[in-house]
């Protein structure tokens, strides 16, 4: 777990109780290597001040030697551990990276898209970008252009005013 300022991020596999109060933020999505930093660490940074808990599925601990299999408890930990925290957030934010396919994503998007917790940024480019549009649109669900955008969307669904955009 650490802490910026008024924000708690709770990374997997932890437990750690979120803030008393806080209001609880998935962060689902594309990991691609091509980002330095993660999008997850630069929206993380963008909402320091604000009063919240963020569930970073990111592990930085991952490599070849897990098997995206049921048998593997590592791999089972992590998909339960996204699952759960998941269930939990007050807003799942799905961002969809151009460069990544994110089947994954698109799952984590279907679970959460009927619930009216999920922003989603998908940029041009993303090979599947009209079925999410199509999807957000159906389900009133708040789409933007690039994960920049996400920060601000998220204080506005939480009813603040912050503008995190500079």
């Amino acid at each position: 777990m650490s802490v910026h300022n008024q924000c708690q991020t709770i990374k997997a596999p932890s437990r750690e109780p979120p803030r008393h109060g806080a209001k609880k933020i998935f962060l689902a999505g594309s990991t691609s290597a091509r980002d330095e930093p993660d999008w997850r660490e630069r929206l993380i940074e963008s909402l320091a001040d604000q009063p919240l808990t963020i569930y970073n599925p990111l592990r930085l601990d991952w490599d070849a030697t897990w098997h995206e299999d049921i048998s593997d408890a590592r791999y089972r930990e992590q998909v339960e551990w996204e699952l759960e925290m998941q269930e939990l957030a007050d807003v799942v934010v799905v961002y969809f990276h151009p460069a990544t396919q994110a089947p994954v994503s698109l799952l984590e998007l279907g679970l959460c898209a009927r619930g009216g917790r999920a922003i989603v940024a998908c940029p041009r480019g993303y090979w599947k970008r009209g079925n999410v549009e199509i999807l957000c649109l159906r389900y009133g669900i708040e789409m933007v252009e690039d994960v920049r955008a996400v920060g601000d969307a998220i204080v506005k669904k939480l009813g603040g005013t912050a503008d995190l955009s500079s």
